[in-house]
């Protein structure tokens, strides 16, 4: 048997291939523990709140820390911690019913508990991301020992979908830990062993019984290249949190076609200008960088069913029009100078050499990302750098699928910074009473943001899965977010 051909890329993982290459001669049994390897690594529970989560750490806490709501196989809103809840008072008030769960230590999951661990999540000083698109709540309150209400300053109809997203689990930090739907039965390292939380409405005789072995899960978190060998040795039967910084990993093994999976993921991907500074001050030059980009070759040299784009919104949504085009977007009209005359006549009034810092992950995926980056600025005579994806820099990847479904996140996250205009459009948005009013302030944003050149676009965000054809629950959908609950059975 022969080593995998991604050796080449990623010859850190040959001392792994080797060591499992006996167990790739046999096929995996349809039966004992699903193991999955998560990309990132799975921290302490106590270390959720600290700031964004890696794909690892989101799948730890989604599988151990539910929050009210949670999403189902195909993206779907299904009961959490709530087993059911009523919007009233048009849209204003959303009251939870919550269902009987314990925690760890098997005390009861009270409302007076969800509330105040929801409030700590959102409170001014939280790092939770999307604590900034939940400032249209007023309060949560208990009702009653079972019932909490969340009241909205105005309507928000995506509110679900929010609070569906591992970042809003409820959990708590001493001792850490959620009311399921798995517990943490042993962890060493980056490898976790769940297995199905206790659930008080099973029957008296019933208490006592272990999980069937197929219930149980074993959680990896570790590099890419690492979880792609481990996968084609046919010791894991699911790798999840794929994104394009190492697909070409893959396209180097023989792991067949029927189990690489991709998701119809929407959300961003594309570069930001983070400095305005130099010849980034001028929106006309920001144009003509984003002109220059091939796109096109960039997304058909990571995979050929990647399509590019050129607009910030991947469709109209909630906005009262449709996506915007960016003047850079249409062919140069008569007299209009090129790219790099525009470049060229800004340095002839501005002397001196032009350098711009390009901030990237890491992984081949971005290699070839910064090849098509760096090849736009070298060829209009700037001088390109490529730095840690958290290093200061003018130009920075947002690589990111949309929580919930409104255009006003994607006008949000794209202005970093924006101009003027477009930001007095985006909070507007945030703050208006009415949805009419709403769809028009970010219709505004995005066309302020598109003559703005505040965001290069380039593609949608490409994520995939390495799935054995034993997980049959496994679903593509556009949130990219698979629960380990629903990866062999879709009534787990």
């Amino acid at each position: 048997m022969s080593l995998p051909r991604f050796l080449s890329v990623a010859p850190c993982v040959s001392s792994l291939v080797l060591a499992l290459g006996l167990a790739a001669c046999s096929a995996k049994p349809d039966s004992g523990p699903v193991v999955v390897s998560a990309i990132g690594e799975a921290p302490a529970l106590a270390d959720a709140a600290k700031g964004p989560l890696d794909p690892a750490a989101r799948v730890l806490l989604d599988a151990t820390a539910q929050g009210l709501v949670r999403f189902d196989a195909s993206g779907q809103i299904e009961p959490g911690i709530a087993e059911r809840w009523s919007v009233i008072d048009n849209g204003t008030s959303y009251i939870f019913r919550l269902r009987e769960g314990e925690w760890p230590d098997g005390r009861t999951v009270t409302a007076a508990e969800v509330v105040k661990l929801l409030r700590h999540q959102l409170a001014s000083t939280s790092r939770n991301v999307l604590a900034p698109f939940l400032t249209a709540i007023d309060e949560i309150v208990e009702m009653t020992p079972e019932v909490i209400e969340i009241r909205l300053k105005r309507p928000r109809p995506d509110l679900l979908k929010l609070f569906a997203q591992p970042e809003l689990a409820v959990f708590r930090i001493a001792p850490p830990g959620g009311s399921g739907p798995y517990r943490i039965v042993a962890q060493r390292g980056d490898v976790v062993r769940l297995r199905p939380a206790f659930d008080p409405s099973r029957a008296a005789d019933d208490d006592s019984a272990e999980p069937p072995a197929d219930a149980t899960v074993k959680l990896i978190g570790e590099r890419a290249a690492k979880a792609i060998a481990r996968f084609e040795a046919q010791l894991s039967t699911a790798v999840l949190g794929g994104s394009f910084t190492d697909w070409p990993i893959v396209l180097e093994t023989r792991i067949a076609p029927i189990n690489r999976r991709f998701d119809p993921a929407a959300g961003l991907f594309g570069m930001a200008i983070t400095r305005r500074e130099g010849v980034l001050s001028d929106p006309a030059n920001r144009a003509a960088i984003a002109r220059s980009i091939d796109r096109a070759g960039f997304t058909s040299a990571i995979s050929p069913e990647w399509a590019s784009t050129t607009q910030l919104l991947p469709d109209q949504l909630d906005s009262a029009a449709a996506p915007a085009l960016a003047a850079w977007t249409q062919p140069l009209a008569p007299g209009e100078p090129t790219p790099r005359a525009r470049i060229d006549a800004w340095r002839a009034a501005n002397p001196g050499d032009i350098h711009l810092k390009v901030a990237l992950p890491a992984g081949p995926g971005a290699t070839i990302l910064y090849g098509y980056v760096a090849g736009a600025l070298l060829s209009l005579g700037i001088v390109p750098e490529r730095v840690a994806a958290d290093a200061p820099a003018d130009l920075r990847l947002i690589d990111e699928v949309a929580p919930y479904d409104s255009a006003r996140w994607y006008v949000a996250r794209a202005c970093q910074p924006c101009s003027g205009a477009a930001l007095l459009a985006i909070e507007a948005a945030r703050d208006a009473d009415s949805p009419r009013l709403r769809s028009q302030q970010i219709a505004a944003a995005d066309a302020a943001l598109a003559s703005d050149v505040a965001f290069i676009p380039l593609a949608r965000p490409l994520r995939w899965s390495l799935v054995s054809i034993q997980l049959k629950a496994w679903t593509a959908n556009p949130r990219a977010w698979h629960p380990l609950n629903h990866l062999r059975s879709d009534t787990n």
